[in-house]
C-alpha cells in the first residue's frame, strides 16, 4: 500500500511539474508570436501530458521539435512571406496546427503510460517510444522543408510527376527542401538517441545507430507522405482575383473569396500534417517490431 501511495504521489508530482513547465513555455511562445491563444492553450495541454506521463526524455524530444521549428520559422519568415499566400495559415500556430503536429505523439505517450502501469511486460513499450520520436521527427522534417525550401535557387517540382511548379505549391519538392527535411528529422532522432545513451529513454533492442536511422528515415518518409497528399488529394483553392492556387479558405490574403479547385473538401493542411506524423509514428513502431 505504501508503495502504491508513493507511485501515486510521484505521478501527481510529475504532472504538476509538467503543467508548470508547459505553461511557462507556452506563454513565452505566445508572447514571442510563435503561437496564438488557441495554440498556446493546446501546446500547454500537450506539454503537460508529455512531461507528466512520459518524463524527461519525452519532453526533450517534444522541445527539440518545438524550439527548432519555431526558430526556423522566425529566422526565415521574411523569405517565406513572398510565398505565404499559398499556405493555409500564417506563422503563428493555432490549436489545429499544434494538434496536427503533436497529437499523434500525445496519444503515443498516453499509450506508453497505460502499458507501463498496467501491462509492463508488453513488447510494445520500447517501440512506442520509437513511434513517438518518429512522429516528431516527421513534424520537424515537414516544418524545416516548408521553411527552408523557399531558399532553393532551383525550380520546385511536383513530387508526383516532377512538373515545374511555383515555390510554396502543395506537393512541391526541391533539393534544399528535401535536405532540410532530412536534417530536421535527424535532429529529433539525435536527441532521442542521446536520451537513450543517457539512460533516460525506455530500453530498446537496437543499438544507437539503428535507433537513429530508424527514427530519421521514418520522420523523413512522413514528410514524403505529406508531399504526396499535398500533390494529390489535399483540398486546394484558387483566388479569382490573383488567379493563383492557395490553401487559404474562405478568404485569400488579398481579401477575395477562394473557390475549391481540387482535392477532398475536408482534407485541409491540418489533416495532411496529421497524416504526416501518424504515418511516421506507425512506420517507427513497425520497423521497431521488425528489427
Amino acid at each position: 500500500m505504501e508503495y502504491e501511495n508513493f507511485v501515486q504521489v510521484l505521478i501527481m508530482t510529475k504532472f504538476f511539474i509538467g503543467l508548470a513547465i508547459a505553461t511557462i513555455i507556452s506563454y513565452l511562445a505566445y508572447r514571442a508570436g510563435v503561437l496564438d491563444r488557441s495554440g498556446g492553450l493546446a501546446a500547454g495541454i500537450l506539454g503537460t501530458g508529455v512531461i507528466g506521463l512520459g518524463g524527461v526524455s519525452w519532453a526533450l524530444v517534444l522541445l527539440t521539435f518545438f524550439i527548432s521549428a519555431s526558430v526556423i520559422s522566425k529566422l526565415f519568415h521574411i523569405r517565406k512571406s513572398v510565398v505565404e499566400e499559398y499556405f493555409a495559415k500564417g506563422s503563428r500556430r493555432d490549436a489545429g496546427q499544434v494538434a496536427a503536429n503533436g497529437g499523434v505523439g500525445g496519444i503515443l505517450v498516453l499509450v506508453y503510460f497505460i502499458l507501463c502501469h498496467f501491462i509492463p511486460e508488453s513488447p510494445l513499450l520500447p517501440v512506442t517510444w520509437l513511434g513517438f520520436a518518429a512522429s516528431f521527427g516527421a513534424a520537424n522534417a515537414d516544418t524545416w522543408a516548408t521553411e527552408l525550401g523557399v531558399l532553393n535557387s532551383h525550380q520546385t517540382v511536383l513530387v508526383t510527376n516532377l512538373r515545374r511548379v511555383s515555390k510554396g505549391t502543395s506537393g512541391g519538392v526541391s533539393l534544399v527542401g528535401s535536405l532540410a527535411a532530412l536534417c530536421g528529422s535527424a535532429l529529433v532522432a539525435g536527441i532521442a538517441v542521446l536520451c537513450s545513451r543517457a539512460g533516460l529513454a525506455p530500453p530498446v533492442r537496437l543499438n544507437l545507430w539503428q535507433q537513429f536511422l530508424l527514427i530519421t528515415i521514418s520522420g523523413f518518409m512522413g514528410a514524403f507522405v505529406d508531399s504526396m497528399l499535398g500533390a494529390t488529394i489535399q483540398v486546394i483553392y484558387t483566388c479569382p482575383a490573383c488567379r493563383k492556387e492557395t490553401e487559404r479558405h474562405p478568404v485569400h490574403t488579398c481579401g477575395t473569396s477562394t473557390i475549391r479547385k481540387r482535392g477532398l473538401p475536408w482534407l485541409n493542411n491540418d489533416w495532411v500534417n496529421t497524416a504526416c506524423t501518424l504515418s511516421a509514428g506507425v512506420m517507427g513502431i513497425i520497423l521497431g517490431i521488425m528489427f
